[in-house]
């Protein structure tokens, strides 16, 4: 893979891809300077931008990410996009459903549902009296996915659970497969196990960016070695940052990373966070 056509950029690993990571708040709390940053993105050879799914945040404005990624499908032609990542518990699944559908028919296929519990430390599930309790959420996320996946099959669907009660006809299914990654901030049995029923991984832990081994640590957990399984690890590599960083990309990868994606924060200045974006995917080199 090459950089955009008549550029100079480096040669790219086809072991990775390159995402940029953000939050649809603060800076980027205008949805058409998210999808200038994604038309940016995909000149500069980035392979995919994925946004943060809130809604309250002390860093205001925000942004709904579901409606930007509509208009990001229909400005960009190339990179994949998705939530990264959407509670299911938060959410009515069925609702999930049609959404991701849709921005998966606009953008031509190149939509990835990224899922996970849901943080409550802006408030999203306690300020509107949504579920708090882990393991509750955690059934509802399970019972929501298999809802998710039962409306893109298009076949006849009948769910009974403690959760969700849904009947659905058979129908036409979904055009174009759609992923699903699975987040976690620990390397928790139940959340591993439920990623290796999905396409991907994305342990997100708060306090620093994986390790090589801790890498390694999570592919081995999965255990999946049968068919395509991606692993998307976050961070700042991009030597564009103000301030050098000490990230092994290429250990990374021979560890089982598939997906780097660099992380953007509101604290930043928006003209930074482009001057990121502008300078394109950090390079890999593979021994």
């Amino acid at each position: 893979m090459s950089g955009p056509a008549g550029s100079d950029r480096p040669e790219r690993s086809p072991a990775v891809r390159h995402g940029i990571y953000l939050p649809p708040f603060g800076p980027f709390g205008d949805p058409a300077a998210l999808v200038d940053l994604a038309v940016r993105a995909e000149a500069a050879g980035w392979d995919g931008v994925f946004l943060w799914d809130h809604l309250v945040t002390d860093a205001m404005p925000i942004v709904d990410p579901w409606t930007t990624l509509g208009a990001i499908a229909q400005a960009t032609e190339r990179i994949l996009l998705g939530p990264m990542v959407t509670p299911l518990a938060r959410r009515r699944p069925w609702v999930v459903a049609r959404q991701a559908a849709t921005v998966s028919r606009l953008s031509g296929g190149r939509f990835v549902l990224g899922t996970g519990l849901g943080s409550d430390e802006s408030g999203d599930f306690s300020r509107f009296g949504e579920q708090e309790d882990i393991p509750t959420r955690s059934a509802m996320f399970d019972e929501g996915l298999d809802i998710v996946r039962g409306m893109w099959a298009g076949q006849a669907y009948q769910h009974d659970g403690p959760q969700y009660d849904v009947t659905l006809e058979a129908t036409a299914p979904e055009p174009h497969r759609i992923p699903v990654w699975v987040a976690s901030s620990t390397n928790n049995p139940k959340v591993v196990q439920r990623a290796a029923g999905c396409d991907g991984i994305f342990p997100n832990p708060d306090d620093h960016t994986l390790s090589p081994g801790e890498v390694a640590d999570i592919v081995a957990a999965v255990g999946v070695v049968d068919r395509p399984f991606d692993v998307a690890v976050a961070g700042n590599a991009s030597p564009a940052w103000n301030e050098p960083n000490d990230i092994d990309l290429a250990a990374l990868v021979d560890a089982g990373m598939t997906w780097w994606m660099e992380s953007l924060i509101h604290f930043d200045p928006l003209e930074l966070s482009l001057e990121i974006v502008d300078a394109g995917p950090p390079p890999v080199t593979l021994t």
